[in-house]
């Protein structure tokens, strides 16, 4: 203790050993402090399991929070007719995970009903067009009818429920409808190339068949897929095949998974059948070309007249160097 004493009076006859120490306590002090108010403020070593919400009505679900000490907070709601209105169909974080006191956890609720949205007005508009409206609006295609008409790919009747759809109709449908598009197309423009669609979602893959002029046919989901988890589903066989050629109107039969490895099976087979495809529709349009011209030139010298000398289309580089 003495001795204790004599160093703290030499310390404090030496103003810059003292000032330095005395500095260096008040810094453990501060540290000592802000580790016992991180603790208490994070709740350092509390820890909640997160109960499932699932099939759960919204008040009793915020009733389970309060008790957990969690936050509810709906991010998104759906309807499915299949379950009760106001109920939660899905959560983020799931069920059993473990989450410090305080934690806010995201749910999907079913709706009561379907929201109600207007129908736009799309005729006169081209495919494309078209298509980016309704998605727009929350609809999407039902079915694409091609009429013969000057304006290929261009909307020439629109129809909702069976309803004409004018310029002047206030029409509401449910949210992701489909709405019927009479189309047009021109003599001799009436086909087109099925799109690659093996890995895409669905509704990516609806998407490519109408910028397209194809119709969806019918989809198949494999087991475990339900409308919660739907949008994680990708294609992985389509019927017909990539790359073939197809009338405008024609429908694409859809199968969906959720199995990675069956997927990466099923793309590289596509890939092959795409590659194939691409070949043999090739051979055929040059097969055609052949056809037309050798026609031509028979025609031509049947009645005397000297074919005319076969030229090279014109690119874009044509002139470019002269």
């Amino acid at each position: 203790m003495e001795k204790l004493t004599y160093y703290w009076k030499k310390l404090r006859q030496n103003k810059l050993a003292y000032n330095l120490v005395l500095i260096a306590a008040i810094i453990l002090a501060m540290a000592v402090t802000a580790h016992f108010v991180m603790q208490i403020g994070t709740r350092h070593g509390a820890r909640r399991i997160v109960p499932d919400f699932s099939g759960v009505k919204l008040d009793e679900a915020r009733r389970i929070a309060h008790k957990y000490d969690l936050t509810l907070h709906i991010n998104d709601s759906l309807f499915v007719p299949a379950y009760e209105g106001g109920i939660v169909l899905d959560q983020l974080p799931e069920g059993g995970v473990e989450v410090k006191p305080g934690r806010t956890v995201y749910i999907t609720i079913n709706s009561f009903r379907q929201k109600m949205v207007p129908v736009p007005y799309v005729a006169g508009r081209s495919l494309r067009q078209a298509k980016n409206m309704l998605e727009i609006a929350g609809l999407e295609i039902g079915e694409l009818i091609y009429r013969a008409d000057m304006a290929t790919n261009y909307v020439l009747e629109e129809y909702c429920e069976g309803r004409p759809v004018t310029q002047d109709s206030r029409i509401q449908a449910e949210m992701g409808s489909g709405v019927t598009l009479y189309v047009g197309v021109e003599d001799g423009f009436g086909s087109t190339v099925v799109p690659r669609l093996v890995g895409f979602p669905l509704k990516e893959a609806k998407g490519r068949l109408w910028e397209l002029g194809l119709n969806v046919g019918k989809i198949d989901f494999d087991e475990g897929i339900n409308l919660l988890n739907q949008k994680d589903a990708r294609v992985y066989v389509q019927v017909p095949t990539a790359e073939r050629s197809a009338a405008l109107g024609s429908r694409v039969n859809l199968k969906l998974t959720l199995d990675e490895k069956k997927l990466a099976q099923h793309r590289a087979i596509a890939e092959k059948q795409a590659r194939e495809a691409a070949e043999e529709r090739l051979r055929l349009e040059r097969e055609r070309a052949d056809s037309l011209a050798q026609a031509e030139f028979e025609q031509a010298a049947g009645a005397g007249e000297e074919p005319l000398p076969e030229t090279l289309p014109a690119t874009d580089n044509d002139g470019f160097f002269d």
